[in-house]
Parts: C-alpha cells; structure tokens; sequence
C-alpha cells in the first residue's frame, strides 16, 4: 500500500462518526487541580500570568491613553470542560473605542498575537499559554471567566448542562473533517488555487456557524462543541496548514518559469 493509500484509508477512518473523539466534552467534578487551589487561581500561576501580560501589552507600544483594563482567564481551564488539550488563554482586555484607524491595528495586533504564540511555548502546569487581545466592549460567551488582575470570578463556571446529543455533534464534526479532508484530496493533486480557496471559504464558514450558535445557544450549542471537536482532534490546525501550503505552493515558480515569464515580458515590449 503506497503512501497516499495509507493517508487515505486514515482519513475516511478519522472522518467517520464512530471514530470522532468527543470524550474531551464531558465535564469533570472539579477544575484543573494543577491550576485551581480552593476556586482561586495559583498564587505563582497568577504572578506569571501577570508579568507576560504586562510585558506583551508594553510590546505593543500603544498611545498612553490605552490601557490594561484587565487580564482574564477563560477557555476550558476556567471552567469544568478542561481535558490534558487545554490552552491556558491570557485575554488582554483593551477598550477598542480609544484606537485610531482600528483595521489597521487589529491587524497589527493580530500579527503581533501570531508573533508571541509562534516564539513561545510557556506552560502553566503542561498548558500552554496563548496569548490573545480582546475588546473590552466585545460580549464574551464563556461558561467561565476569572479575572487575573482582581483575582476573582467575572463569572464562574457551572457544572450544569443541558441534556446534549452528542450523536447530531459527532455526525456534523464528521462532516466537516470529511470537507478538510476533501481540501487535502486537491492539495495532494497539487491543485493549489483549488486548496486555497477551499480551505479559506470552509474557515470562514466554520467561523460563522461557531459564533451563530453562541450567539442562540450559548457555549453549550452544537455549533460550539463541533468547533470543540474540530480543535481537539487537531482538524484546525490542518486546516490552517492547508491553507498556508497551498498558498505557498501557489506562489512558487520554477526556474523554467521564471524563463517563460522573462520571454512573456521581452515580447510584450518589443
């Protein structure tokens, strides 16, 4: 069996309801014990968590009149859905509304965000620590969140949850692991344009299906444990790569093309 059978035969697996891992989704009895003492935040973990804040927001270097309005904790560690896969998720809370020209700095910012992420793997009892910005006028759907700065709870988590069809979540997991897969099958075939604009258009979707089912059923709805899954089980991440090897792929020449491009350009002058 050749290479390309091998990946194949583990994508059709891997895709298929009865293999989707949703174990990550059931929630504990208690919080992260690694990270939580008692409800409250580690008092070591808490100090941290401040200093790489406070030094990433001087990192950016703002206008004085933007400030660190708070540092928060939230994501799985912050409530009771926390698995071994759990990022540790440093918000910086920024009013937005203080921002000049604020497309070209949220771009900045996600850039810089991009930076820190990339260079940096800092673990908090094995979690690592991510690093994102955040408006602070933006609502924020989250079964927890804890405020690093005050060191107490903006919300705390419930262990309460609504009866969950975790069949309809793995069934439209599957599917959308089918379509990254589908996005692999024309990379593979080294249709790079075909890639390209498969996978933006699946990430946009996969955007938007997630928001709308916080937005009408809050962290618990489908949409959002689908993303769950999706994340878990590491299909983002080879969505995004996809995405930036076709891209890649796509803008690459080969010095014959490079030739036939200087011939195309010598007739066109002449």
């Amino acid at each position: 069996m050749s290479f390309n059978d091998i990946w194949k035969k583990f994508l059709e697996e891997a895709s298929d309801p009865q293999f989707v891992d949703v174990s990550s989704l059931k929630m504990k009895d208690q919080l992260a014990p690694g990270v939580w003492e008692q409800g409250v935040l580690r008092p070591t973990m808490r100090d941290q968590a401040v200093r790489i804040a406070n030094e990433f927001f001087d990192s950016l270097e703002l206008d004085p009149d933007i400030i660190l309005e708070d540092i928060t904790l939230t994501g799985s560690l912050a409530t009771y859905n926390w698995s071994d896969l759990s990022d540790f998720d440093l918000h910086i809370l920024i009013d937005f509304e203080k921002l000049k020209n604020l497309p070209l700095m949220e771009d900045y910012f996600k850039q810089k965000i991009r930076n820190w992420n990339k260079a940096h793997k800092i673990l908090f009892d094995g979690y690592e620590v991510e690093i994102y910005i955040q408006d602070s006028n933006e609502p924020h759907y989250a079964n927890g969140i804890y405020s690093i700065l005050n060191n107490d709870w903006i919300k705390r988590p419930s262990k309460f949850r609504n009866d969950i069809d975790f069949e309809s979540v793995k069934k439209k997991a599957a599917q959308l692991m089918d379509e990254i897969d589908n996005v692999y099958d024309y990379y593979a075939e080294k249709d790079y344009r075909g890639a390209l604009d498969m996978s933006e258009s699946l990430m946009t979707r996969i955007k938007k299906y997630r928001q709308m089912g916080l937005q009408t059923d809050g962290i618990n709805s489908i949409e959002n444990l689908v993303f769950k899954v999706l994340r878990r089980n590491e299909y983002l991440h080879k969505l995004s790569s996809l995405r930036i090897l076709a891209y890649d792929a796509l803008m690459s020449v080969k010095g014959s093309d490079l030739d036939e491009i200087s011939i195309k350009r010598t007739k066109d002058n002449v």
